[in-house]
């Protein structure tokens, strides 16, 4: 999986270089790890982050950026959609 950002120090501030429309799936990593997610249809958020941790954020507002290093947005557990996935 390629991180765009591997070797450099990116902060929260600065912008997303590119983008990718997310499919929730509970066997398969997004194609980059993300530097942020936009969840364009409110619901919960099942996700592995980039530390391998395993996380449900419930209740995620329609239109929300999610700062988060995400490699994986797993299937079971998540309600959100319009997910698209910010490097």
């Amino acid at each position: 999986m390629t991180d765009r950002f591997a070797h450099t120090a990116g902060s929260l501030s600065s912008p997303a270089t590119h983008a990718f429309a997310i499919t929730p799936t509970d066997g398969t990593d997004l194609p980059e790890t993300t530097r942020a997610i936009y969840v364009g249809a409110g619901g919960a958020l099942a996700l592995r982050m980039q530390s391998g941790a395993l996380v449900t954020l419930a209740g995620v507002p329609q239109g929300t950026l999610l700062p988060l290093r995400a490699d994986r947005i797993l299937a079971t557990g998540t309600t959100a959609s319009s997910l698209v996935g910010l490097v």
